[in-house]
């Protein structure tokens, strides 16, 4: 077990990571401002040249020369006009709604998958289910449905990064989880450390 898994992923290299994408995810928040405010420029800079002799390059107003305040009125024109673009997006097309059905229908995780916290709320409550109503067939067909379903699910990958996390973070081992048939979590367990001993 190398350092950064020995002090449950704290070492050095895991605050450098953990800086490196702070800084990424800034820029990223940032993009959107920083995007406009390029293309704004960059716009009014290729529509100037074009517009500017409808100004007197030797006025004044204000004691501004006349072309920088055309240049502002075309930085500005730019601007409303995106702006009117993205207005126009969402509240007369509304496109957004439709692109977000899409996107939740391609996401895995939204329709079929199970991600690995709700797959242990979803087994406790199927769990306790089958206890109450041991003598209601339908019930009991349901709930061995959904632990068909939570028993595949523990054979993606993403519950197997989960399960690694557990298991180096947690000082108690991961136990074979009532709601699973028995045995799966210790095969889980073997074929994390038999991944481990590959790497």
């Amino acid at each position: 077990m190398d350092e950064d898994k020995a002090d449950g992923g704290k070492g050095n290299s895991f605050f450098i990571r953990k800086w490196v994408m702070r800084q990424y995810w800034r820029l990223q928040q940032s993009q959107a401002f920083i995007s406009l405010g390029f293309w704004a420029t960059t716009l009014t800079l290729l529509i100037w040249p074009y517009v500017r002799w409808r100004f007197d390059e030797g006025a004044v107003f204000l004691s501004v020369p006349i072309t920088y305040w055309g240049i502002v009125f075309v930085f500005i024109s730019v601007i409303t006009l995106v702006l009117t673009v993205g207005f126009t997006y969402d509240r007369v097309f509304g496109l957004w709604n439709e692109w977000r059905t899409v996107d939740t229908e391609r996401n895995p995780y939204a329709t079929h998958q199970l991600m690995p916290p709700q797959m242990v709320l979803m087994g406790l409550m199927n769990e306790t289910l089958r206890r109450i109503a041991p003598d209601d067939k339908e019930v009991q067909k349901t709930c061995e449905w959904v632990s068909e379903w939570l028993e595949r699910s523990t054979k993606e990958e993403l519950f197997a990064r989960a399960f690694k996390g557990w298991e180096d973070t947690m000082q108690t081992d991961l136990p074979e989880l009532c709601f699973l048939p028995e045995g799966v979590i210790t095969e889980r367990r073997r074929e994390l450390e038999s991944g481990r001993g590959k790497e």
